[in-house]
């Protein structure tokens, strides 16, 4: 069978992409290689009767547009809205944001009066940067260098809002830019756990420390995540990050795309330029109009190709494109609640994250370490405990808890390697810091299941284990992602595209690159 369009991978980025291509018509078929679709937004039940959002766990950037285009909660997406961050500090005390902002402000002036106060402005500053960023997350990435009137347009219209903004703001956008996420926050704030926790985004999916330039835009990029319309709002899919993959692909067949699981692609099939389809491990060759390749480009190009059919300073690009993975994951299945010494007991602070972020200093400890090839044996820390919201996941009584970490650099130092030894050093370690501040973890414990970067890399084909499909640091975003001149979702093979977060405005559970590769995709095809 000949199709309009196959979509290589069945992550939450490739089933958008599916699903609008197949909304405006085209025959089009999906080909994940795992036997679960999602990549990794998947739930899996990893130990019987406990179900984990094994890689990604929360959702925040999913594009609204995305949900009403195709109707996600007809297909089953529900968003549970997390409650807030609390942060254990050493000193025995804690610091607990909240959603209910007044509750958030009373808990800061606990702490600082000045940062109460700042709390409210920094909010207000980083909603008017998420307004100017926001339109430029569905853009296709116009090329400066090209004479293309339709990209200098673009790059004028966004001059123009620039232009539009207030000097203070304008200052803002410079700084989150160019700054790091440290001292970006320490122009608002004084407590030293508040930048910490703060500061954590600003380095999640890339390899750097609070203080290194260039992390104070990660922070907005994740600052931008919005649930029902209300910026820096984080929350759990019911059924686990799995549930958005599968509403993704309930609507991609709704509308009458083709999804085939456990179909790993072995090549992808060219003729003169052009791409014509893909070859199956199997053996099959399926034929189509265009590929479109939802995976990354060491994949696409270095596994899928061969790099002689392909511009030398292109492939140069690719070589050069960073991953560095720096993060690992460990599940827990639990018999019980932890209990925090900060704040003991169960209770509503336990229903939003936990940031094992204590000081600003304890987190760039944490990096220094990982900077020379080592996981951090006090590492930063973000945890979730989704059974509180959807007692669906675990046996009645029990629980299960999501653990993101930084620093687990895939590049160890010489002589070192992820093996199975090195593989539960990490698990340990992460528990140890986890029990500085609740003791009680380690008889909870009834399973753990431990990746790290080489195993996210294995299990969900990311290379080097990002969780990104690449780093987002500067040089690699907007007209530079993947690679120069070659951000606009075409790659220099006729009819062959990208929709992974590779491409365009990157990481998380948002589906932009795959919409907006798609918009693309249905453009070319009317000229």
């Amino acid at each position: 069978m000949r199709y309009d369009a196959i979509v290589i991978g069945g992550g939450h980025n490739g089933l958008t992409c599916a699903a609008y291509l197949a909304k405006a018509g085209r025959k089009t078929l999906v080909l994940e290689r795992r036997h679960v679709l999602g990549g990794a937004a998947v739930t899996e039940e990893v130990f019987p009767g406990y179900k984990f959002s094994v890689c990604s766990y929360v959702v925040s950037l999913l594009r609204p547009e995305i949900i009403r285009d195709l109707d996600l909660p007809a297909h089953g997406l529900e968003l549970l809205p997390l409650d807030g961050t609390l942060t254990p500090m050493l000193n025995g005390d804690y610091l607990w944001r909240m959603n209910d902002h007044n509750r958030s402000r009373r808990e800061i002036a606990r702490h600082s009066r000045k940062d109460a106060d700042a709390y409210d402005d920094y909010g207000m500053a980083m909603v008017e940067m998420g307004r100017f960023a926001k339109p430029i997350l569905s853009m296709t990435p116009p090329d400066p260098m090209s004479l293309d009137p339709r990209g200098l347009l673009d790059l004028l219209s966004v001059g123009k809002r620039f232009r539009g903004m207030r000097y203070h703001d304008k200052v803002n956008q410079v700084q989150l830019l160019t700054m790091s996420a440290v001292d970006f926050l320490d122009q608002w704030f004084e407590t030293d756990a508040l930048k910490a926790t703060m500061s954590a985004s600003g380095i999640i999916g890339t390899f750097l420390g609070v203080r290194s330039p260039g992390t104070a835009y990660v922070l907005l990029h994740h600052y931008m995540g919005e649930i029902d319309g209300a910026f820096r709002s984080w929350g759990l899919s019911r059924g686990g990050t799995g549930a958005v993959s599968e509403a993704i692909a309930g609507a991609a067949r709704r509308f009458g795309a083709d999804i085939r699981t456990e179909a790993p692609v072995a090549h992808i099939l060219t003729r003169n330029g052009r791409a014509t389809g893909v070859a199956l491990e199997n053996g099959d060759e399926i034929q189509a109009d265009i590929v479109v390749s939802s995976v990354d480009p060491r994949l696409t190009f270095e596994r899928f190709m061969n790099t002689k059919d392909l511009p030398d300073d292109f492939v140069q690009g690719v070589k050069r494109y960073k991953y560095r993975g720096s993060s690992g994951k460990v599940n827990l299945a639990l018999d019980a609640l932890p209990d925090f010494t900060c704040l003991p007991g169960p209770g509503e602070h336990l229903r939003g994250a936990i940031s094992i972020s204590p000081s600003v200093d304890y987190m760039e400890r944490a990096y220094d370490e990982a900077k020379h090839g080592a996981f951090s044996s006090r590492p930063y820390i973000d945890m979730v405990i989704p059974t509180l919201s959807d007692s669906s996941l675990a046996p009645p009584g029990k629980h299960v808890m999501s653990c993101f970490v930084q620093y687990a650099p895939y590049h160890l130092k010489p002589g070192d390697v992820w093996d199975d030894a090195r593989r539960e050093a990490f698990g340990d370690a992460v528990i140890d810091a986890i029990a500085v501040h609740a003791p009680n973890i380690r008889n909870i414990i009834r399973h753990r299941q431990v990746l790290t970067p080489l195993d996210i890399e294995r299990t969900f084909g990311l290379s080097e284990g990002n969780i990104f499909q690449g780093e987002l640091s500067l040089e690699q975003l907007f007209f530079l992602r993947p690679v120069p001149g070659w951000a606009q979702y075409a790659t220099p093979i006729d009819k062959l595209y990208m929709c992974g977060s590779a491409t365009h405005p990157g990481g998380g559970i948002m589906g932009a690159p795959g919409k907006n590769a798609a918009e693309k995709i249905l453009k070319d095809a009317k000229r």
